[in-house]
């Protein structure tokens, strides 16, 4: 076991700052007194977080720590932290390490009991899920999913049967796409669109996925937020057994492996999902 005291040590911090994710009021004291003090700031795209510093009328140094140079950018940074300097790390918009890099960073920083230290701030999945209507807990995030069309639909086969409320990220340019997928593998589902979050032109678009499929509008960023599965009854659940591990087959599982995630994912035991399965398929 091993506790820790962000604030009662001497030791060096490494800073996780998040930034506005559209409007560049709903940042915090906190957050800029940092992104002023500390020694050195790092962001993914220093285009995109030098208009929040104008903003501010902020003047200063950014470097860039992208996944292009993670590992590079992470030696650096653990130097300087190593000679007692803070390290301040911002997102383009919203919490550090979401859909971005640095947790490498982060377990290397705890591992050699350095300070990593969090400040509270907007969430674009979290803001999403929470004006949805659907139900906020649980809920599952998976951000992006893989560009890669069968990896992506092989994640959706796999959370098919997941009862938590889903909370997807998706561009704009793939967003039909996702829609589709989720029409063919999920369901028709009751889904949440929300885009350009704190912005002018926030928007909210609710449906069941057949309906949002027939979307053409699609600028800004989007959260994707999709209402879990949800067995009418135990025996209606039981009675789709066939179809659930056919489901899991199709993402490149062996029927036992299938049977085993079917059986973690409804809490029906794997020997009742053999015996159904073995009898549906050979009457």
């Amino acid at each position: 076991m091993i506790r820790h005291f962000n604030y009662d040590n001497d030791r060096p911090s490494l800073y996780l700052i998040p930034t506005p994710i559209g409007n560049l009021e709903d940042i915090t004291l906190r957050a800029l007194r940092l992104i002023k003090s500390v020694d050195y700031l790092y962001s993914e795209d220093t285009r995109v977080s030098m208009k929040l510093l104008k903003h501010y009328g902020i003047e200063r140094q950014l470097e860039s720590f992208h996944k292009h140079n993670e590992k590079q950018m992470e030696n650096a940074i653990i130097g300087h932290l190593a000679l007692g300097k803070s390290v301040g790390m911002i997102s383009d918009a919203g919490m550090p390490l979401l859909s971005d890099p640095g947790f490498e960073l982060v377990k290397k920083c705890l591992e050699l009991e350095i300070n990593v230290i969090c400040l509270p701030g907007p969430s674009a999945g979290l803001t999403g899920l929470l004006m949805s209507g659907i139900k906020p807990h649980p809920h599952l995030f998976v951000g992006f999913l893989d560009a890669k069309n069968t990896k992506r639909k092989n994640t959706l086969a796999e959370l098919k049967y997941r009862e938590e409320t889903l909370v997807f990220y998706e561009a704009p340019h793939r967003i039909t796409e996702l829609l589709k997928d989720i029409l063919d593998y999920l369901g028709d589902r009751e889904v949440v669109l929300v885009r350009e979050i704190s912005k002018k032109h926030e928007e909210v678009i609710r449906g069941l996925a057949s309906e949002l499929v027939t979307i053409t509008e699609t600028r800004g960023e989007y959260v994707v937020i999709v209402h879990g599965y949800q067995p009418e009854l135990k025996e209606a659940r039981e009675i789709d057994l066939v179809k659930a591990v056919n489901d899991m087959m199709k993402s490149g599982l062996s029927k036992t492996e299938a049977m085993k995630k079917v059986a973690l994912l409804s809490g029906i035991p794997k020997n009742k999902i053999y015996q159904e399965y073995l009898e549906k398929t050979t009457d």
